[in-house]
């Protein structure tokens, strides 16, 4: 027997606390799964002798040594669990856990959820997966159909080769609901996702699409699914996701089949769709695998979408996705280009991962919150250019809308506007070029934003248009409407030469600096502030470093030096060449 127990929160970040949790879970049988926290039992000679876990509103990784079995300290541990789950926003939680420990939890009022042959899921939420099947059971009863199928898709985003599966699943059912895969991690929001697939499913009237749930391909019932990784723990959360499907969702909506895409080239989803074609039928739902898309003879799919996203090479992405998802993938492009203008470190006089240059109140975290701030309305601007010319007054209207967002965003600091109308146009021309053309020349781009630029007057009340009048200087609409002629001309192509060096987006940085008349150094050094950053920029191009680049970034702040300009310039030039610089 051990005296008075202690439970105490072990901390993750330290090297030794996380190898002591992870080789306790271990001599416990248990395999060590990502945590956000862990709260410990030690006995008086500072052994680790039980404890649990918590990601998110999940309970994971409770183990307690044989010696605490009979100390009757279950309700302790996750009591303290559950005190610092509701300090985290969270008031009800589901435990992931070993069967044999079923009657423990269900004490302290976790009711089990879904169970394989060794893990259950309990949850301590009276009305959880209840609620959830009740709401499936109402939006079953208003439509009608004896023969029912079910896609449980991510959609991440939403390509060509998922139109083919809905078209094609709702083609040999009465009704077919969509259950969006709820995920926090997935690159597109859940919102983004099931707008993608509204949008998708628009004409064809016998689908219908369903809330998601973390009862669904969650990182409650299947949290290593998106881990990747193919072994025991993996085929145990599909048996306990497929678990929950059979006996809560199916059953609410009064399915019979479900529909899968084959799976050519991922482990795991492969062994997921094994798994279910053996299990499902004998709880009598019926698999309908339906071959993948291809085009040019590889399959069709999210990942390789993000993958060309991901690697500025947006515009190969394009044809790979159904209509409907263009403006979020040229809205994510644009965000990647912001994303790695903001993370280019060390740089002049602009906020970095290192410092926030000339900035006080500006940093590395507040321009992220910027950047997802405005994302959702990049999307909306992109929409603007699905259909016919957008009018002067739509583009205002909602680059204003965007603007407040943004300043909501920062407390109200201006960190993206002028980001916002350079990018926001070449969007809006970019999406309305591929809708018609099927890809996206440079050219034509050039053009087409050109044109949009045209109803732009000068902006009047900012610090930039101070600088513009005072020293003659050309502003953002100003070379909005002469199409950008600079970047395409010179930056993309310079750019373009030096892709394949690990310093090429600094050189483009450096090389737009020694060019461009930023009006955000003019407005605070003037004509002499002007022409330092400009010879500065042009020494360091001459002979790149990046201790060069970070004594340039002492200079830039003793002399309150920021090229935010030549910053918008860098992230256009990216967005544009990941358009179409790989054509």
């Amino acid at each position: 027997m051990f005296g008075p127990l202690t439970i105490n929160e072990l901390p993750l970040s330290l090297s030794f606390t996380r190898r002591k949790v992870e080789n306790f879970l271990i001599s416990q049988g248990l395999r060590p799964e990502p945590l956000d926290r862990y709260f410990g039992i030690s006995d008086p000679d500072g052994n680790l002798i039980g404890g649990g876990g918590l990601q998110g509103n999940v309970v994971k990784c409770i183990a307690l040594s044989e010696a605490t079995r009979g100390e009757s300290v279950s309700n302790s541990l996750v009591s303290r669990i559950a005190e610092a789950a509701r300090e985290e926003g969270h008031d009800f939680l589901f435990i992931f856990t070993k069967p044999e420990n079923e009657g423990i939890f269900g004490s302290l009022a976790f009711r089990t959820v879904g169970r394989a042959a060794k893990a259950i899921l309990m949850e301590n939420n009276p009305r959880g997966i209840s609620s959830y099947t009740d709401r499936l059971r109402k939006i079953a009863a208003s439509v009608g159909g004896e023969k029912r199928g079910v896609i449980v898709m991510n959609c991440n985003p939403l390509t060509k080769g998922h139109r083919y599966l809905i078209e094609t699943a709702a083609s040999q059912v009465d009704h077919l609901f969509i259950i969006p895969v709820m995920e926090g991690d997935s690159e597109y929001s859940y919102d983004e996702r099931v707008a993608m697939i509204e949008a998708a499913t628009v004409g064809i009237a016998n689908v219908t699409v369903c809330p998601g749930s973390a009862y669904s391909v969650s990182k409650a019932t299947f949290p290593t699914y998106f881990l990747k990784d193919l072994n025991d723990a993996s085929k145990t959360h599909i048996d306990l996701d497929l678990d929950i499907f059979s006996t809560h969702v199916a059953p609410a909506l009064g399915a019979s089949v479900r529909f899968v895409g084959t799976e050519p080239t991922d482990a795991l989803t492969e062994e997921y769709n094994a798994r279910m074609k053996r299990s499902l039928p004998e709880r009598g739902i019926e698999i309908v695998e339906v071959d993948r898309l291809c085009q040019s003879d590889a399959p069709v799919s999210a990942s390789r979408v993000r993958k060309l996203t991901d690697g500025f090479r947006a515009g190969e992405a394009l044809p790979l996705v159904s209509p409907v998802s263009v403006p979020w993938v040229l809205a994510h492009a644009a965000a990647r280009s912001l994303e790695a203008e903001l993370a280019l470190t060390p740089k002049p006089g602009l906020v970095d991962m290192a410092d926030s240059g000339s900035h006080t109140d500006m940093d590395f975290e507040l321009m992220q919150s910027s950047i997802r701030s405005l994302t959702p309305y990049f999307a909306r601007l992109a929409s603007l250019g699905t259909g016919s010319l957008p009018s002067h007054d739509d583009i205002v209207r909602l680059g204003i809308e965007a603007e407040k967002a943004m300043l909501a965003a920062t407390g109200g600091v201006n960190t993206h506007r002028g980001a916002l109308f350079s990018l926001g146009l070449t969007l809006i021309a970019a999406s309305r070029l591929f809708m018609k053309e099927g890809r996206i020349e440079a050219s034509a781009l050039q053009s087409s934003i050109s044109a949009l630029a045209e109803g732009f007057g000068s902006d009047s009340d900012s610090h930039g248009s101070e600088a513009r009048r005072k020293y003659g200087l050309k502003g953002a609409s100003d070379l909005a409407r002469e199409g950008y002629d600079t970047l395409f001309a010179d930056w993309l192509p310079f750019y373009r030469s030096k892709r394949h060096l690990s310093e090429a987006r600094h050189l483009l940085l450096l090389r737009i600096m020694s060019e461009i008349d930023d009006t955000n150094v003019y407005h605070r050094g003037g004509a002499e502030g002007a022409a330092y950053v400009k010879e500065e920029a042009r020494k360091l191009l001459d002979g790149w470093t990046e201790a060069g680049m970070a004594d340039a970034n002492r200079k830039f702040i003793e002399r309150n030096l920021s090229p935010g300009g030549a910053a918008d310039m860098l992230a256009l030039t990216l967005l544009v060449d990941s358009l179409c610089g790989n054509i």
